[in-house]
């Protein structure tokens, strides 16, 4: 049967009231997401096992794992699963086997993903477990029946809800879609080739949606893009790996914290790329003592490293250090980056090299993690000749560019298009956005803070002096009025 994107959601979110209560919320995201890749990728094998075997006449020959982006080992098949007599097999080892026998078959493929231990949640017994497979299997989702993009969409919007179940930790895996919409819309036109790299990538959204403009708003071919990212939280690099395959895209995605050991380095150097993309973990710890001496010379702006305590600025210039020599940033950051005074010495070598294209202010309460109003940082290393020796500066922050929903803000598409209008036609506009010359900028030692440069102000709304004098006596003649019936009780009443 065709299925809507609606009913996908709805199915796939009815996961989670199968374990609700059993599980912890917070783990929700552990234990369905991979056996949703599960069922994907066992569907998908099995029909194009039909279509080779009608077109080759031979099962066996169908089976051959040339033939097949991901294999599945027979006995593991999601339909085998659902065939188990649960009175005899126990279902949290018997999926346990069959994602390590997955991840065997499929060498260096799906390294990494299969993550989740069903045997050390006690709470998974086989009657959650059967009606969880039970759930699952009342549709086929292979890519033949469900097209890749549906299905992709349906993944990031479970994603979504599990990280809203999750609350303030939810945050640290998902960026609001709409943040990563104009992020990219920032960066974009892009062209056949370009790499794409994301350092804290959590659930690979931002990956996603570069390779979603390329293909829809370009019409190229995302095949042609580079995508790669890093993630310090094993799980969460499991999500952003199954995220790239749903979708259809070739990406790799490496483990461990991009500061302490980047992954993508070649021949002693970091790799870079044409865009850079990420929401770093706002002020996090970092490991400072170990990276006096870089080897990547990451950490050069300035003597002294950033705090310990506050990773931002190493952060930001480990993205910079991976742009190549048109290299792009959009960096999610927060609002104290742009004026806390001891971190003057590290914006000045950024705006000295005239490296700083635009910073982007935000609304408030866009994030789960936190309501702090937040920036894009937009880094580029070859700004065009016209832009050269200035900044622009955006103030997105007030009611025309979001609305309220019930527990957070959300930007709107008026307001995306407002954004990058002003930024791709350098637009100066009253209270909103000003291009602003570096002299200026220094003159302010290097604060970027956006109030210095943009009249953000609630313009006072302007007094009609002869129509408030009007309305003034008209309201002492009713006091007078008052006044005077008061007197007249009080008289009656026989109080002097």
């Amino acid at each position: 049967m065709s299925l809507t994107l609606d009913e996908l959601d709805n199915h796939l979110y009815g996961c989670a009231d199968k374990i609700r209560n059993a599980v912890d919320k917070t783990d929700y995201k552990d234990f369905i997401l991979p056996l949703v890749f599960y069922k994907t990728i066992s569907d998908t094998y099995q029909d194009e096992v039909e279509r080779w075997t009608e077109e080759l006449g031979s099962e066996e020959l169908a089976r051959d794992p040339d033939l097949h982006d991901i294999v599945i080992p027979e006995e593991f098949t999601w339909d085998h699963l659902r065939g188990l007599n649960t009175q005899e097999t126990n279902y949290d080892e018997f999926i346990n086997e069959a994602l390590n026998a997955i991840g065997d078959a499929n060498p260096g493929k799906l390294e990494g993903v299969f993550r989740a231990d069903y045997v050390s949640e006690d709470a998974l017994d086989n009657g959650r477990l059967s009606k969880l497979v039970e759930h699952l299997s009342t549709y086929n989702l292979s890519a033949k029946r469900v097209p890749p993009d549906m299905l992709g969409e349906a993944y990031m919007d479970l994603v979504r809800d599990f990280a809203e179940e999750e609350g303030k930790e939810g945050g640290e895996f998902f960026t609001p879609p709409k943040i990563v919409r104009l992020m990219v819309r920032l960066l974009a036109p892009f062209e056949d080739g370009d790499r794409f790299h994301d350092p804290t990538v959590g659930s690979g959204g931002m990956l996603v949606e570069a390779a979603h403009y390329f293909r829809d708003k370009q019409d190229g071919d995302p095949s042609r893009l580079e995508l790669t990212g890093q993630e310090l939280n094993p799980d969460i690099a499991a999500i952003a790996k199954m995220n790239l395959f749903i979708h259809g895209y070739n990406g790799a995605v490496e483990r461990e914290d991009s500061l302490g050991a980047p992954a993508f380095t070649e021949n002693g150097h970091l790799e870079q790329f044409d865009c850079v993309l990420a929401n770093f973990p706002f002020s996090a710890d970092w490991p400072k003592s170990d990276l006096q001496d870089d080897a990547y010379g990451r950490f050069d702006w300035h003597e002294k490293l950033p705090r310990a305590d506050r990773g931002d600025y190493a952060f930001i210039m480990h993205m910079a250090h991976q742009l190549n020599e048109t290299g792009q940033a959009a960096i999610v950051i927060p609002h104290g980056v742009l004026f806390r005074k001891y971190e003057g010495r590290y914006r000045e070598p950024m705006l000295e090299q005239d490296m700083v294209e635009a910073v982007v202010g935000l609304p408030e309460n866009l994030f789960q993690n936190n309501s702090i109003p937040s920036a894009i940082l937009l880094l580029n290393r070859d700004k065009p000749e016209e832009r050269e020796g200035e900044v622009l500066f955006v103030h997105a922050a007030d009611e025309a560019f979001y609305e309220e929903l019930s527990n957070q803000n959300e930007l709107t598409e008026e307001g995306l298009d407002h954004i990058t209008r002003n930024f791709n036609e350098w637009t100066t506009e009253e209270r909103v956005s000003r291009a602003v010359p570096i002299e200026e900028i220094r003159e302010n030692d290097y604060n970027l803070n956006i109030a210095l440069y943009v009249d953000t102000t609630e313009p006072e709304e302007p007094i009609d002096v002869a129509e408030e004098l009007t309305k003034l006596r008209e309201l002492q003649a009713e006091r007078d009025e008052i006044e005077s019936r008061l007197n007249e009780y009080m008289e009656a009443l026989g109080y002097e």
